[in-house]
């Protein structure tokens, strides 16, 4: 039960903070009914009062803007549609730096937007780009001139320096992605300085997400047409798939339990059976009933706490063992995870241990009952 909770645990927390380091806590953009992930966004005005009355509040972390547009990365034999996600230079890189195989973050700068740009591994081995390479994006626009082509695409093309490489381990990320800077989607969009496409929260406790990203709707200078969206809407097909392990979880230690009690009441039962001469020995030398039953109560509880015992030593070295070594592998593209991950909850664990306990002395009253049909005569003549 210990292994099963803390694998549970682990691998809950690590994928969702892979979500949460990607794509932050809380989202303030404009409204969008139904915006999927890779959607652009519409543009919303800077609101430096806003952002710094939010930052006040002790549960944020921090809150930085974004924008995102799609490009098309191209080399001289192969192209891949991407979706560009652009930071400033307030963003905090620690973020996502766990996610960066091989470089750096993008730079900025404070003339001109950055020609820099992180790719994901998966984007990397699409196009056969490597650290330092030079890559084409290409961007398309409308136009907006007059005149017989008026409203056709226009494709901008630049040359960007690849810095970074990153994998999240998510596969709807990595194929989806590149990081680089908001400045340049802005000028690709036709939008001022004080123009983006949203702000990312990220708060200290992710389990206040739900009530942090009412009580910022509920401000009083909260734009009407703003909205603020949890990362649990942004991507409900993870979290839903991480509640269903709560399930399973519960499953697996009913069926430990049930388990558990079948071997307990059978294992009474034997040692009674094995001692019936013995207790019709007791019984006539003025032992009570209750007398014999605590003899088989305190023995089987040795048993119950010794078995505990190595039971939590066991299960804590082998916990220990695969959060130092990860001898355990999964399939990251399946689970999101290479490796599994370990998460020891102290309390967990301690109300394993009792409540095994506990339930194991109640278990073990029920084949105790035998001890009161057996009669002196015939349990000393019994073989």
């Amino acid at each position: 039960m210990i292994i099963t909770v803390s694998l549970a645990n682990g691998f809950q927390e690590t994928v969702s903070q892979k979500v949460f380091s990607f794509l932050g806590h809380i989202r303030i953009n404009e409204k969008q009914p139904d915006k999927a992930i890779i959607s652009e966004e519409t543009p919303i005005e800077k609101n430096d009062a806003l952002v710094n009355l939010i930052q006040q509040n002790p549960e944020v972390k921090s809150i930085h803007p974004f924008a995102t547009k799609y490009g098309i990365l191209k080399t001289k034999d192969e192209i891949e549609g991407v979706l560009v996600k652009g930071f400033d230079k307030t963003y905090d890189f620690n973020n996502i730096q766990r996610f960066i195989k091989e470089g750096r973050p993008i730079q900025f700068n404070d003339s001109t937007y950055s020609r820099e740009i992180m790719i994901s591994d998966f984007t990397a081995r699409q196009l056969n780009l490597k650290l330092n390479d030079k890559v084409l994006i290409y961007f398309i626009r409308p136009d907006k001139k007059s005149g017989e082509n008026s409203g056709l695409p226009n494709i901008r093309p630049d040359k960007l320096t690849i810095t970074g490489i990153f994998k999240t381990g998510i596969e709807d990320y990595d194929k989806t992605f590149a990081i680089g800077d908001i400045k340049l989607i802005q000028r690709l969009n036709e939008w001022s300085e004080n123009e983006l496409g949203g702000y990312e929260i990220f708060l200290h406790d992710y389990h206040k997400i739900d009530e942090l990203a009412n009580d910022i709707y509920a401000m009083q200078n909260f734009p009407l047409t703003w909205n603020t969206v949890s990362v649990k809407q942004i991507s409900p097909n993870i979290f839903d798939w991480l509640g269903m392990q709560d399930v399973t979880r519960n499953v697996l230690i009913g069926f430990m339990v049930i388990v558990a009690i079948i071997n307990l009441i059978t294992c009474l039962i034997i040692l009674v059976l094995e001692r019936v001469r013995m207790i019709g020995i007791l019984k006539s030398l003025g032992a009570s009933n209750w007398d014999v039953q605590e003899i088989f109560l305190r023995h089987s509880l040795f048993i119950t706490i010794t078995g505990i015992l190595f039971g939590l030593i066991f299960s804590l070295g082998l916990l220990w063992l695969q959060d130092a070594t990860g001898f355990i592998k999964l399939k990251e593209e399946a689970y999101y995870l290479s490796t599994a991950a370990v998460k020891i909850v102290w309390w967990q664990v301690l109300l394993i241990c009792t409540g095994t306990l506990t339930v194991c002395f109640l278990v073990l009253l029920i084949p105790t009952v035998l001890v009161r049909k057996i009669q002196p005569v015939k349990a000393i003549q019994f073989r």
